[in-house]
């Protein structure tokens, strides 16, 4: 059960206080408090544990300083979406919107390699209105002999990069705690000069310690990725592990399963999954056409794979877009063969609008047939 207080009553205050005493005497109940910072106001919410089937929400509406209680009908205590439940399902970050009414491309290099590639990338989104990219600079690869990327070495000058061109906010995917500690040094080192986005990737969608430490942070949102070999419930459960402690801006990302069942794609696309993550959760959701994909092919309508299966998700209601761009794909690093080209970022982008202006006019469809 969830306590949502009045906007008035903060920890630091008597009705709090009466309210934790209270709290304190109910038998078999434990609480803790979260508080949501938003733009204009901070919204304080206590999650009651333990046996709350037993409590009446009429008598927890009337305890002092509640204004409202949404009783928890999913799994997901924090990030679900619960009946009743009209919470917001939005932040805002380095001036960016993200929500699930919301819709962001982050194109860019899969790994990081020269200075000169990533300048030219944000050169290109700078010139396509674009503020945000994908940069990877810690590269979990499954040969031990492959090219693990950069690392912190290259976090000043991918930050100062995009400050200069008006870039707000970078995903860039960690594997350690210690990686986040980099990336907040280098951040501060640099004068702050752009936002990033924590992106935990499908090795290690369980990895637990990793989830803790990303999650105890709240200065950076992170983006998580379906784990390829393992059900949507213990995906969105690892989520919860974010929210758990303490970092509700949370973004989910579907980027295919592992099985040759998607053959000849890299993996089998799960975009279907779009409605079903916004029907559960709160969460926005992304997409990451480019692992889904894995290749450059095109069909024989001269439209390449990898802009179908972006227009799939989109059209049912994606929020975020993570697609693989490169200078020079034949000489990148980390899968080139994948990666469309800056020549093609125009036309993507476009593809990307006609496809959410479809989503916009299907659910005006709806809303139009509901109210016969």
């Amino acid at each position: 059960m969830i306590l949502i207080l009045d906007a008035d009553t903060l920890p630091d205050s008597p009705v709090f206080a009466d309210l934790g005493k209270r709290l304190d005497a109910l038998p078999g109940i434990r609480w803790r408090v979260h508080q949501e910072k938003g733009t204009e106001k901070v919204l304080t919410e206590i999650y009651l544990i333990g046996q709350t089937a037993a409590l009446d929400t009429a008598d927890m509406a009337a305890l002092p300083g509640v204004e409202r209680v949404v009783r928890v009908s999913e799994p997901y205590r924090i990030l679900g979406r619960h009946q009743d439940d009209h919470r917001p399902s939005e932040f805002l970050y380095n001036g960016v919107h993200f929500g699930q009414d919301a819709l962001q491309v982050f194109a860019g290099l899969c790994a990081v390699d020269t200075p000169e590639h990533v300048e030219t990338m944000m050169r290109a989104l700078q010139a396509a209105g674009q503020v945000c990219t994908r940069m990877g600079a810690y590269k979990p690869r499954t040969s031990p002999y492959a090219f693990q990327g950069h690392g912190a070495a290259c976090l000043p000058w991918v930050f100062e990069l995009a400050g200069k061109y008006g870039i707000r906010v970078v995903a860039m995917e960690i594997t350690r705690e210690a990686h986040i500690e980099e990336i907040q040094e280098a951040l501060h080192r640099t004068g702050h000069p752009t936002g990033v986005m924590l992106q935990i990737g499908t090795r290690n969608t369980q990895n637990f310690e990793l989830l803790k430490a990303a999650g105890r942070q709240r200065e950076m949102p992170v983006l998580l990725k379906r784990g390829f070999g393992i059900t949507l419930d213990e995906s969105l459960n690892a989520a919860e592990y974010l929210a758990s402690e303490g970092n509700r801006n949370v973004i989910f990302c579907l980027r295919g399963l592992k099985s040759h069942m998607g053959d000849p794609h890299r993996n089998l696309l799960d975009f279907g999954h779009v409605p079903v993550v916004r029907r559960l959760t709160r969460m926005p959701v992304g997409i990451d056409p480019s692992h889904s994909v894995g290749t450059r092919h095109r069909g024989p309508d001269g439209v390449l794979d990898i802009f179908h299966a972006t227009a799939q998700g989109i059209i049912a209601g994606a929020n975020l877009v993570l697609v693989d761009f490169h200078p020079d794909p034949a000489h990148a690093l980390v899968d080139g063969a994948q990666a469309l080209t800056l020549a093609e970022l125009p036309l993507f982008l476009e593809d990307v609008r006609i496809a959410r202006e479809a989503y916009r006019q299907r659910c005006a469809l709806q809303q139009r047939a509901a109210s016969v």
